[in-house]
């Protein structure tokens, strides 16, 4: 008998995606689901980006793409990052890959060698945990939670590292929780990584643009770690891409070799049309884009509405996200209790019953290395939202 390998064994479903699929069998069954389990912006792919990809395809863009990406792409996401963040790139340091999560595996695999320690603030996006998973590195959990507006401050991040300590991983603006670090914040986490050379800082920035307190500050910002710092980001979630699969990160000469490295032999070039589309929409400045300015104050407005439903239903406790498009409320207050001879024991237990009795589709918070919580994504329209939140008061006022 064939027997798998003992990686995919050690390997997890994504939970955001097992949801989503749930919720399709239900629809498929008759049910009108409500899917907030999903980070995927309900807004079509500007005019100006499809065009250029329509331009492509009459032009024959059509043929394999170098590994790290086309020149003309590379040299686009250093103008790009110049622009909007202040930062220094050459086109050797960029590397274009088949969206964000690529980008995040290449480096996770360059850098962690087993039994490394990545450190990773929680909570995390979900893949963070299966891609250390893969390099055979250990994850080390720093918590945060919603009293602290889920963010770490140095004095844990000083204790959390160790000799074995390879790597530091994180999201701002966050998914889950849409937490924001500020430049005080970053400065101080800062200062204590510039005393461990060694260690690598992974940034994800991917939701950048979808910011609603100003404009975007990475931490690679800071010139005393600037070489430790891997910019991880992408075109899906700024520019309304996700399907078009295309992210990037920039890094050292070393790493972006290493990442390279890899990529040709996993995948090679990503789509030729989507760089072609890339190129469009790096090249256009956020600061002065209608598109991008409508899209984030939709946002805004739904983050608001949402916050005030949640108010609403008892029990819920809630920061403010300050970026992305979810939100992460602690449900402790719900575990426990019961309806007929359902228990509500942790997160889990709660989107299990809030997906079969209201039609709700959430992802529970152990996904994101916070039990105590459950992810709300609002990119759907206010009438989705407002009728998700009546279920869920509904339902949720029903357990005694």
């Amino acid at each position: 008998m064939i027997t798998l390998s003992e990686r995919i064994g050690r390997l997890a479903e994504s939970e955001t995606l097992a949801m989503t699929r749930r919720s399709r069998e239900l629809n498929e069954q008759g049910h009108h689901v409500i899917n907030l389990s999903i980070g995927q912006p309900d807004f079509f792919t500007p005019d100006y980006i499809k065009a250029a990809a329509k331009k492509a395809i009459d032009e024959n863009f059509t043929f394999y793409s170098p590994v790290s990406g086309y020149p003309e792409l590379r040299k686009s996401i250093c103008h790009k990052l110049k622009r909007d963040n202040n930062l220094d790139y050459t086109p050797d340091q960029i590397v274009v890959s088949t969206g964000a999560k690529q980008s995040l595996t290449n480096i996770i695999l360059s850098v962690v060698n087993p039994g490394d320690e990545v450190l990773v603030p929680a909570p995390y996006w979900v893949s963070y945990r299966e891609i250390i998973k893969l390099a055979e590195g250990t994850m080390i959990n720093i918590n945060a939670g919603v009293e602290t507006d889920f963010k770490i401050t140095p004095q844990q991040l000083q204790q959390a590292i160790t000799s074995k300590t390879k790597a530091f991983i994180f999201s701002s603006p966050c998914n889950p929780t849409g937490s924001v670090y500020t430049r005080d914040e970053l400065h101080a986490l800062a200062q204590v990584f510039s005393q461990y050379p060694q260690i690598s800082i992974v940034s994800d920035e991917i939701y950048e643009l979808i910011n609603f307190e100003g404009r975007h500050l990475s931490i690679a910002s800071f010139p005393e770690i600037k070489e430790q710092v891997i910019v991880v980001n992408g075109v899906s979630k700024g520019f309304a891409m996700t399907g078009w699969r295309l992210g990037y990160c920039a890094a050292t000469r070393e790493i972006a070799a290493a990442c390279d490295k890899i990529q040709g032999q996993v995948t090679s070039g990503t789509c030729s049309i989507s760089q072609q589309a890339a190129i469009a929409a790096v090249m256009s400045d956020p600061a002065h884009s209608a598109e991008v300015k409508s899209m984030v104050d939709t946002f805004k407005t739904r983050r608001d509405l949402m916050l005030s439903l949640m108010a609403d239903i008892p029990g819920l406790r809630t920061n403010i996200p300050q970026g992305a498009f979810y939100i992460f409320p602690d449900v402790t207050e719900y575990y426990g209790k019961t309806t007929g001879d359902l228990i509500i024991n942790n997160g889990t237990d709660l989107c299990n019953y809030l997906l079969d009795y209201a039609h709700i589709a959430l992802v529970s918070g152990e996904a994101f290395g916070n039990p105590d919580c459950i992810r709300i994504s609002y990119a759907t329209s206010n009438e989705a939202l407002i009728e998700a939140g009546q279920r869920m008061k509904k339902a949720l006022g029903e357990l005694k």
